[in-house]
C-alpha cells in the first residue's frame, strides 16, 4: 500500500514538473509586415484580449523585399491554427513600445490546419500606423505648420501651467453645462428648428456676397497687419489712454456750464444779428474790390517759380545772416575805418551828381547824338581903359579875378545864388569842417 501511495505521489510530481518545465506544447508561426511596427521580443499575442503566446523572433527578409519577419509562439490551447487566420499589431491606450501586442484571429476549424512553423500567407498580417508614418504623408508646408502650432502652443502655456490646470478642473463642469444647454435646445424643438432655418437663410445670404466678404476680410487682415506693425505706438497709446480719458471726463464735466454760457451768448447776440445783413451787403463790394489786391498779395507771398516772392526772401534771410556773420573780420574793420572818410564825401554827392548830369546839357546844343558843348578857357586878355577903349592886359591883370587855394568849399557853394531858405551852402551845423566863405 505504501508503494502505491509513493508511486501516485511521484506521478503527480512528474505531471506538475512536466507542466512547469516543459514548453507546454503549442506551435510557432510566422508572418511578414512592411516594418516591425516597433514590436519587440516578448510582446504578447492575444486573442480577444487574453494572452495566448508571445513574440519569439524578429528578423529581416532577404533582398529585394527587406520586410520584417515576425515569429510568434501560440499556446497548445489554440493549436493547430487553421487557414484564414489573421494577425494585427495593435496599440493599447498608452502608446509605448513595450505596450504593443499582436491580436490573433484564428481561422475557422473547418479550414485546413496549419502545421507548426507555417508562414501565414501574404495579406493576412496587418501592422499599425505610427504617428511618424502619418506625418510622412503630409507635405513639408503642412508639417512646418504643425510644428509651428506645437511650438506656439508650448509658448502660449509657458509659465501658465497653474492656470491651465485650473482650467482643466473646470472642463468637466463646462461639458455638463454644455449638455444642459443642448438639453434645453432639444426641449424647445420648434424654436430651435426655426433658429436653424433662419441661420441657414442668413448663411445663404452671406454666401451670395462672398466676394464682398472676402474683400472685407482681406482688408481687415491688412488693417490688422498694419496695426501689428505699429505695436509699440499702440502700446504707448494704450498706456496714455487712462490719462486721456480722465482729462476727457473733466472736459465733459465742464460741458454743461459751457453750453449755458453759449446759450447766454446766443441770446445776447440775437439783437445784433439784425444788423449783420446790412453789414454784409456793404462788405460785398469791398470784398469784390479787394480780390485783385489779395491776388497780388498772394502772388507777392507765394509765386510759382524759384526766388520770386517774399517767402523765398524770408527763406533766404537765414543764409544771408549766416553769410554776414561769417564775413571776413578784416573787411568789416576796413568798412568801419572807411566811414569817417566816406562820410566827408557824402554831402558833396549832389554837387558831383549835378556836375556829371548837367555838364554840357544846360547850355549845350543838341544833335542826333544828344547834347554837346564846346568848352574852352577864357581869360581877360583886354581891359577897359579910358574913353571906353580896350587895351591889352598884362598877365597879372588877366588872372586878377581868379581865386585859388579854396580847399574847404562847402557843399552847395556854387556859382548859383544861394536859396532863400539858406540851405546852401550846407555846413551840417559846423560839423563838416568846411568854410562857407569860399565861393567862386
Amino acid at each position: 500500500m505504501r508503494w502505491v501511495v509513493v508511486g501516485a505521489l511521484a506521478l503527480v510530481v512528474a505531471i506538475i514538473a512536466y507542466l512547469a518545465f516543459s514548453s507546454g506544447g503549442g506551435a510557432s508561426y510566422s508572418f511578414e509586415l512592411e516594418n516591425d511596427s516597433q514590436l519587440v521580443l516578448g510582446d504578447q499575442v492575444q486573442v480577444g484580449g487574453v494572452p495566448v503566446g508571445s513574440i519569439t523572433g524578429i528578423t529581416v527578409t532577404s533582398a529585394p523585399t527587406y520586410r520584417a519577419l515576425i515569429t510568434i509562439h501560440v499556446d497548445s490551447s489554440l493549436v493547430p491554427l487553421h487557414a484564414g487566420t489573421t494577425v494585427q499589431v495593435r496599440v493599447p491606450s498608452l502608446t509605448t513600445v513595450a505596450g504593443r501586442y499582436v491580436a490573433l484571429t484564428p481561422g475557422p476549424n473547418n479550414r485546413p490546419a496549419l502545421p507548426d512553423g507555417a508562414k501565414l500567407p501574404s495579406g493576412s498580417a496587418q501592422g499599425t500606423t505610427d504617428l511618424d508614418q502619418l506625418f510622412d504623408t503630409l507635405n513639408p508646408r503642412t508639417r512646418k505648420g504643425l510644428q509651428e502650432l506645437f511650438v506656439g502652443t508650448a509658448e502660449q502655456y509657458a509659465g501658465a501651467s497653474t492656470a491651465a490646470g485650473i482650467s482643466a478642473e473646470y472642463f468637466a463642469p463646462a461639458l455638463a453645462a454644455g449638455d444642459h444647454i443642448f438639453a434645453e435646445l432639444s426641449r424647445d424643438q420648434p424654436t430651435f428648428t426655426n433658429f436653424l432655418v433662419q441661420s441657414a437663410k442668413a448663411l445663404t445670404t452671406i454666401a451670395a456676397h462672398s466676394p464682398e466678404l472676402t474683400s472685407l476680410i482681406s482688408n481687415a487682415n491688412r488693417a490688422l497687419g498694419a496695426l501689428g506693425a505699429e505695436q509699440a505706438d499702440l502700446q504707448r497709446g494704450v498706456a496714455q489712454l487712462p490719462t486721456a480719458l480722465h482729462q476727457g471726463n473733466r472736459a465733459f464735466a465742464q460741458l454743461p456750464s459751457t453750453f449755458a454760457a453759449l446759450r447766454q451768448l446766443v441770446d445776447v447776440s440775437k439783437t445784433d444779428t439784425k444788423t449783420l445783413a446790412p453789414l454784409f451787403e456793404r462788405l460785398t463790394p469791398l470784398v469784390a474790390a479787394a480780390q485783385p489786391t489779395l491776388h497780388e498779395l498772394s502772388l507777392a507771398l507765394s509765386r510759382p517759380g524759384p526766388s520770386n516772392d517774399l517767402t523765398d526772401v524770408a527763406l533766404a534771410l537765414p543764409g544771408l545772416a549766416r553769410a554776414l556773420a561769417n564775413g571776413s573780420p578784416s573787411d568789416i574793420k576796413a568798412l568801419q575805418e572807411a566811414v569817417p572818410i566816406t562820410a566827408f564825401f557824402g554831402p558833396y554827392s549832389p554837387d558831383l551828381q549835378g556836375a556829371v548830369r548837367d555838364f554840357g546839357t544846360s547850355a549845350g546844343y543838341s544833335d542826333a547824338n544828344g547834347n554837346y558843348a564846346r568848352v574852352s578857357p577864357v581869360f581877360n586878355n583886354f581891359t577897359l581903359g579910358a574913353h571906353n577903349t580896350l587895351t591889352p592886359a598884362t598877365a597879372q591883370q588877366a588872372l586878377q579875378g581868379l581865386k585859388t587855394k579854396q580847399l574847404l568849399r562847402c557843399p552847395g557853394a556854387g556859382a548859383t545864388p544861394p536859396p532863400a531858405d539858406a540851405s546852401a551852402p550846407f555846413t551840417d551845423s559846423g560839423q563838416l569842417g568846411c568854410d562857407p566863405s569860399e565861393v567862386p
